[in-house]
């Protein structure tokens, strides 16, 4: 009866904070509250798509396709999962075409379910889905507000097995292998051993690679990409490198479906002008998808870009130093950068997290932004691996400035640690629904997460505005982006709590706590709360 009570209220509060109108908010990257899945690890929407391209070798614990695919995501985004979070950006792990075969690399074989092994570039695994579904995904998400961020990967291929052959020479190098103590040690060679290494550097002209043109003629395609690839390059003028090849690839599903930004594997193993190439392309690309579909554009903001630079966090501001040389990626094409800073930061006080990183993002990184996380699939260390911290980690995640990364199981505690798997496979395990729809503790943290979600999306000043402390002890702090004022209280007591707005709220103000609920108006610069519960989420209504 308590679980079908507690069931019950979920669905409550979810419709409340849903028929709640509080001031619509622009939306704002600087802000953004985003969500990453693995495609083959989320929600399995079609078994008929599950096994292609004759892969039934036994995997490792883990190390094979599961089944999850983009049918999975749409279902999802239909039954609001998304906007009860409050997301307003989905990034998804590669969608691109993986290498047919698995390997075995000294963790038992693997295939390519992650999607960053790719062989061709120019279609769909059909083990995520079809080109169909892309575009009925982004068009969903779009009608909820929700933004869509594929994932790039142009300096590998995916590894060579029997079947899934070595581009040439001219495409990529196969040594040596990376020893990261210098720049070039880190951008001229393979990232692993059996993962060829695109010429990224190269602006020399390359021939398409034979088994490109072998398989595009048995798909019946080879004529159309061939005219299409020949135009791309009389329009822009680059020459016929492996990494325009690529980049054009991947900038057609920006100009195609309209996707808002690309996640970007592995940046720091280019040039950096591979970059700035790439926002460019891309942006040509979303230019080009919003003049063709006047109807369906959600704002003026520019394409995005976000950056994987292993080791890069807030602490460094704008520079990335490698040893010999230093690279400033914010002036090479990118908007955001992940911070692998906040896992270890999370571990310090609201006020100190908070406040250092306000400074930073409204001085040293203006009009720039970080990534936050706190678990993602590759972090062997993340901030909380025993999910003994989950509200915690999610009131941190959610209150810092900066984007939020909500990894897929953080609302719900998914297990990082998987009986037989091993290294990274313990991070990618399949969405635990199973927990959401019977767990008690599980619903509770979900609601955390639904509440804190929401008002940071209707509130852009959440992750993008100034913080400013009120009072240390009970904590109150406010932020403010333009005419976007919020008052937060965190760690508060039970019972009667009050707080000055003096300078943020007017006398008569009706206010709103977005954690309960609950309607309060101020009076002599002052607020008074008894919500029974430790946070306060005070937006104007």
């Amino acid at each position: 009866m308590k679980k079908i009570l507690f069931l019950l209220s979920v669905v409550f509060l979810t419709s409340c904070n849903s028929l709640h109108n509080s001031k619509k908010q622009t939306f704002n990257w600087e802000g953004a509250n985003m969500y990453f899945l693995l495609t083959d690890r989320f929600q399995n929407g079609d078994n008929k798509n599950d096994i292609n391209f004759g892969r039934t070798e036994k995997a490792a614990t883990l190390r094979g396709f599961e089944g999850g695919d983009l049918r999975g995501i749409i279902q999802k985004i239909d039954d609001n999962y998304f906007s009860d979070l409050g997301i307003n950006a989905i990034w998804m792990t590669p969608l691109v075409e993986q290498i047919h075969s698995a390997t075995n690399e000294g963790t038992g074989n693997t295939y390519a379910f992650h999607g960053y092994w790719a062989k061709d570039w120019t279609n769909l695994d059909p083990n995520f889905g079809t080109k169909a579904d892309l575009k009925e995904l982004v068009e969903k998400a779009h009608e909820k507000g929700i933004r869509i961020v594929l994932d790039a990967v142009i300096n590998h291929t995916g590894p060579v097995t029997p079947i899934d052959p070595v581009y040439p020479n001219s495409w990529v190098r196969t040594s040596p292998q990376c020893k990261y103590n210098n720049y070039e040690n880190t951008t001229a060679c393979t990232l692993v051993a059996n993962l060829p290494d695109i010429l990224t550097e190269s602006d020399e002209p390359a021939e398409l690679p034979q088994i490109l043109v072998e398989k595009w003629k048995n798909e019946g395609k080879y004529e159309a990409e061939m005219k299409s690839l020949n135009e791309f390059f009389v329009r822009t003028g680059y020459p016929k490198a492996p990494k325009y090849y690529i980049m054009k690839w991947l900038a057609d599903y920006v100009k195609e479906f309209g996707i808002d930004g690309y996640r970007i594997d592995t940046v720091k193993h280019t040039n950096e002008d591979v970059w700035k190439d790439f926002q460019k392309v891309c942006q040509e690309s979303f230019d080009i998808y919003k003049r063709n579909n006047p109807s369906k554009v959600l704002d003026q903001n520019l394409f995005f870009t976000v950056g994987e630079i292993y080791g890069y966090g807030i602490s460094q501001k704008q520079i990335y130093d490698f040893g010999d040389k230093k690279v400033n990626y914010y002036q090479n094409g990118f908007k955001s950068l992940i911070n692998f800073d906040f896992k270890g930061d999370a571990n310090k006080s609201y006020e100190e997290l908070f406040s250092n990183y306000s400074k930073l993002l409204q001085s040293d990184l203006n009009g720039k932004t970080v990534m936050n996380y706190l678990t993602s699939h590759d972090d062997g260390s993340p901030f909380d691996k025993d999910r003994k911290r989950t509200f915690e980690a999610g009131t941190k995640l959610l209150l810092s400035p900066g984007i939020s990364q909500v990894y897929y199981g953080d609302e719900s505690a998914r297990s990082l640690t998987i009986q037989g798997a091993e290294g990274d496979a313990n991070l990618r395990s399949n969405m635990n629904w199973s927990d959401i729809s019977s767990n008690l503790e599980t619903q509770k943290l979900l609601v955390h997460y639904q509440k804190l979600g929401k008002f940071r999306a209707n509130h852009p000043a959440v992750g993008a505005g100034v913080h400013q402390m009120i009072s240390s002890s009970p904590y109150w702090f406010t932020r403010t982006l333009n005419n976007d004022k919020v008052v937060i209280g965190l760690d508060l007591k039970p019972g009667l709590k009050e707080v000055s707005v003096q300078g943020i709220f007017e006398n008569g103000t009706e206010l709103r706590d977005g954690y309960s609920g609950k309607k309060v108006t101020v009076e002599n610069e002052k607020v008074s709360i008894d919500s029974g519960l430790s946070i306060v989420l005070l937006e104007q209504i």
